[in-house]
């Protein structure tokens, strides 16, 4: 009578080792499509609700309308975060706050701000890279040990069994390198997504520098003014592309 091999006589056949090893995998793959799903979600959000904010920013007549707005609003991307922070240094640093956030001037305190809240989204939208990072690199080798160990069973199984015939070695040895398989068909997603995501929040960061030097321009010019005794007057810059 022919044995027929597959899947599930392999997952029949597998000893604790064997276990361990797929539900290692099947753990990764899940934590990586679980951080695919949810981060690209989140991600299409925030680039939508940040180009809405940029486009009412640009069309604001001041600063100070721009403050009010934000102080009546709740912030829901990092662009706004970022503009609320200046802003509200900037009114401390005219205030005079004695603290030693705000020494060194009121240019000083709104550079530190606004590195401050550009770390801290940075820290932000790598949360979970790691994992993806470590699924990549480390699930083709948890799968290889995985057909290593199922070979070693095989070859033993064949070596008592005293049957070295091709059709008694294909089944046990075909069905060990499904971990393999299982290893790259793990690795290949969450690999690709890393790339994807690091190249996303590269150029995310960029563009968030970019509105960091436009913010402290303005605030800067609005004290500048101020200082001298007349109303604060710019005109702001067109408005950035953001795809």
């Amino acid at each position: 009578m022919e044995q027929t091999f597959g899947f599930a006589h392999f997952l029949s056949g597998t000893d604790a080792v064997g276990g361990a090893v797929l539900l290692t995998l099947l753990a990764l793959s899940v934590a990586s499509w679980y951080l695919i799903v949810t981060k690209s979600a989140a991600n299409y959000a925030a680039r939508r609700r940040a180009a809405a904010f940029l486009e009412k920013f640009w069309e604001s007549d001041s600063l100070r309308e721009m403050e009010t707005a934000l102080n009546g609003h709740r912030v829901d991307n990092a662009f706004a975060a970022l503009a609320r922070q200046a802003l509200t240094a900037a009114r401390d640093g005219r205030r005079g706050a004695h603290t030693l956030a705000a020494a060194g001037g009121l240019a000083e305190y709104v550079t530190r701000t606004l590195r401050n809240g550009i770390d801290q989204e940075a820290a932000r939208i790598e949360s979970g890279l790691t994992l993806l990072a470590s699924a990549g690199s480390t699930a083709p080798y948890v799968g290889l040990f995985g057909t290593v160990w199922g070979i070693y069973h095989a070859l033993a199984f064949i070596g008592m069994s005293g049957q070295g015939t091709l059709d008694k070695v294909a089944g046990p040895v075909g069905e060990a390198l499904i971990m393999t398989a299982l290893g790259l068909a793990v690795a290949i997603p969450a690999s690709l997504a890393y790339n994807t995501f690091n190249r996303g929040n590269r150029i995310w960061l960029a563009r968030l520098d970019g509105f960091a030097h436009d913010l402290y321009t303005l605030v800067t010019v609005e004290a500048a003014q101020e200082e001298m005794g007349r109303e604060p007057s710019f005109e702001p810059a067109a408005p950035r592309e953001w795809e």
